[in-house]
């Protein structure tokens, strides 16, 4: 093996090692990254050819975590690593959107980028060093590749940048954001935050990029200990005709830019775009090569498109539907517009709508997570959905792609910052998207926040989203546009979201297409960001302005009873018995689990009735006897000396037959039936046994002339008895004697009974 290694310091003691030429020797280029006990194997391999047909990068990159890098078993049924999960995939989207920008546009061959964590430091947080392995994977193949780059996460705590935090030390932090690039450009940023100002967010991504230069100088160092690095292959992946190419685009620019001048809808716009292109193929009918020259003037249309779109924008600061450059297209909100959902909202910005609804359940309605890095439990959750028809297209709904999963978790990143940590509930939002043209995603926060305050969640404050596009030359010349459209977001160099309130920024999401991108720009973009933010919010609160005070009549109530430790398996009872009675008599839906040394019972209920009386057993349950209390008890088992009552939930005591009432009362038969209902007193709390004794003669008047029993007289201290005291002093004995008789059958029977 020819192994070669670099080891650098990151500069605050930790130790990042690069090793090559030891595992994966057959991909096209293979690397470990390790950091502490930490380590990412990377691997590329890129095919020589393209596919027929194909004029754009198939690139595929995936990021996936062994279970037994952390030594863990799947807990799925095959007990194997099946599908990446939408953490994984979040990762992967991280270093793609990194890499995919500094590929050549002519390189078209199939590209697989896999990264795999190996071995897991359970404080270090693997997703900060992907980016770093598959840069060096890539830097030592022949593949085209533009880089290196390199990703780093910066946090924030106690006012102070920190590079690449621990696990332990980002739950400390009021910022989080990864961002990536080159030693000269960012190409990616995305993060979440606690309402940073611009100016701050700015100072962390100039923190972060001085530490990409540095990973990047690393990189070549390896190269440099491995002779350089390869040549470049050789490929020819595309077709041209520069003489059609020139003629394409002189005689379809005029028409193009009339389109793009007109202002026209998304729809109409499209379709005189697609009629240009239409009549003008139609020279090429019956041509020899008419196949290859329709596939060649169709590309190279979509070229002038792409100028044309640019110079109207920079010449005239006018945009493809009039507006100018800081102008947010006009919005219409509204919530509660389904009655039956727990809370909604439609939010519709130009031709982008999203219906948002919240849902709010109980604990047994938490996500289950099992992946290595994220295993446990989650209790706020965002889905994004985008069918075809919201752009008038035919496509079979086939589950969320990637896109979907990371338009939502921008959203959920947005949002969360503004929920209440003690909301006792757990919460589900869906963002369906019913029409787009452009920053769906931002249109999902807006929606999702009027929903949550329409459900009665009382957010810190409302949220609003908005995404920034940037248009460039090669002179210089450049524009920021406020609330891109999808044609801006297409054919510009920047998609810019950012979500906030009006006091700060929570999250964001930059992803830039070009070399050369200036600090100003990024300034620029903050700032129409802010602008357009605030109008944004100021068009919600027309609707909606604070939380509702209640939550809404058919939404199910959550309560929670905070009980000792010990109570827990009382609750639960053997097997589950006593809570599944409880909430099938009830209605409710009831869990509870430990925290901190106590019980936590959680009780969920639609109406206030069945809510009451779930409290009650519960209480009843964990509530300590008090001697001298009167219970409503029920009769549960009937015996000759007595009956054994059900005072309190799960506690039974003896009501003797002596305690029945003030007369005697000869046998037991047919005083009580089981189940009846009746008023007890706790007379006596057995020191030794625990044993409950109750009696219903003390809660009824005393007859009148009632002569209390004469206590037995005391015995002299000599044990001297006369003839009467003799006869009084058997009865006695024999009544203690009858006594005892009556208790071991009592008691007997209690044992039996239980």
């Amino acid at each position: 093996m020819n192994i070669t290694k670099t080891t650098f310091d990151t500069g605050d003691g930790r130790i990042i090692e690069i090793e090559t030429g030891k595992l994966a020797r057959q991909a096209h280029g293979s690397c470990v990254v390790k950091v502490g006990k930490t380590m990412l194997l990377a691997t590329v391999v890129s095919n020589y050819d393209a596919k027929e047909g194909v004029d754009f990068l198939p690139l595929s990159v995936d990021y996936q975590e062994k279970f037994a890098a952390v030594g863990r078993i799947p807990g799925s049924f095959l007990r194997r690593e099946a599908r990446l999960s939408d953490y994984e995939i979040l990762i992967s989207r991280l270093v793609d959107r990194c890499l995919r920008p500094l590929f050549p546009e002519d390189y078209h061959a199939d590209t697989q980028v896999n990264l795999t964590l190996i071995s897991s430091d359970e404080d270090i947080l693997p997703d900060t060093y992907v980016g770093l392995a598959a840069s060096t994977a890539l830097m030592l193949t022949d593949i085209p590749f533009l880089g290196p780059i390199s990703e780093v996460r910066v946090g924030r705590i106690n006012g102070q940048f920190v590079l690449n935090p621990t696990k332990s030390e980002l739950e400390k932090s009021d910022l989080d954001i990864i961002l990536g690039g080159t030693s000269q450009d960012l190409n990616m940023v995305e993060g979440e935050m606690k309402e940073l100002s611009e100016e701050e967010f700015l100072e962390a991504v100039k923190f972060g990029h001085e530490a990409i230069k540095k990973q990047c100088a690393e990189q070549m160092a390896l190269l440099e200990k491995l002779g350089g690095r390869k040549p470049v292959r050789e490929y020819n992946h595309e077709d041209n005709d520069e003489e059609l190419r020139e003629r394409v685009i002189r005689e379809t620019s005029p028409a193009i830019r009339a389109v793009a001048e007109s202002g026209k809808p998304k729809q109409e716009r499209s379709e005189a775009f697609k009629s240009i292109i239409t009549e003008y193929v139609k020279q090429f009918e019956g041509h020899e090569e008419e196949g290859r020259m329709v596939r060649l003037a169709k590309k190279y249309f979509h070229e002038a498109e792409y100028n044309q779109m640019r110079a109207m924008i920079l010449e005239s600061k006018k945009r493809l539907d009039g507006r100018s450059t800081t102008q947010v297209r006009p919005i219409y909100t509204e919530v509660d517009y389904l009655p039956a959902a727990h809370g909604s909202a439609v939010f519709t910005r130009g031709e982008t709508q999203s219906l948002t609804t919240v849902t709010l359940g109980g604990k047994l309605d938490e996500q289950l997570l099992d992946a290595p890095m994220l295993h446990g439990t989650s209790r706020l959750m965002l889905h994004y959905n985008f069918p075809g028809f919201s752009t008038g297209e035919v496509r079979p709904n086939r589950g969320p792609g990637r896109r979907e999963i990371g338009h939502g978790n921008l959203a959920l990143r947005g949002l969360k910052a503004m929920i209440p940590s003690d909301v006792p509930y757990v919460i589900r939002i869906v963002s369906d998207i019913l029409e787009s043209n452009g920053s769906s995603s931002m249109a999902t926060v807006c929606a999702g926040s009027m929903a949550l305050m329409d459900a009665g969640i009382k957010m810190g404050k409302p949220v609003s989203g908005i995404a920034m596009g940037l248009i460039t030359d090669d002179a210089g010349n450049y524009q920021v546009l406020t609330d891109i459209l999808g044609d801006e977001d297409h054919l510009g160099d920047m998609d810019f979201k950012v979500v906030g309130t009006k006091d700060g920024i929570t999250a964001c999401q930059m992803d830039i297409k070009i070399n050369g991108l200036k600090w100003e720009m990024v300034a620029q973009a903050l700032k129409q960001a802010r602008e357009g933010r605030l109008h944004i919010l100021g068009e919600m609160e027309k609707t909606i302005t604070s939380p509702k005070m209640d939550l809404k009549p058919h939404t199910p109530r959550i309560e929670v009873i905070i009980i000792d430790k010990e109570f827990i398996g009382a609750v639960i009872g053997p097997g589950g018995k006593i809570i599944q009675d409880i909430q099938a008599k009830t209605g409710t839906t009831i869990s509870i689990e430990e925290r901190d040394g106590k019980g936590f019972v959680e009780i969920l209920s639609n109406d206030a009735e069945s809510m009451d009386k779930a409290k009650a057993i519960v209480n009843g349950i964990v509530a300590i006897p008090e001697v001298g209390a009167t219970y409503s008890g029920k009769v549960k088992t009937i015996t000759e000396f007595g009956a054994f009552v059900e005072f309190m939930p799960g506690k039974d005591g003896l009501l003797h037959i002596s305690e029945i009432s003030w007369e005697k009362t000869p046998s037991m038969e047919g005083v009580f039936t089981d189940g009846q209902e009746l008023e007890v007193k706790l007379i006596e709390v057995d020191s030794k046994t625990g044993k409950f004794r109750l009696s219903r003669k003390a809660l009824l008047p005393k007859p009148e002339g009632y002569v209390e029993r004469e206590p037995r007289p005391a015995r002299p201290s000599n044990g001297g008895r006369n003839d009467r005291g003799d006869r009084n002093d058997r009865g006695d004995r024999r009544d203690r004697g009858n006594d005892r008789d009556r208790n071991d059958r009592g008691e007997r029977g209690e044992r039996s009974d239980k």
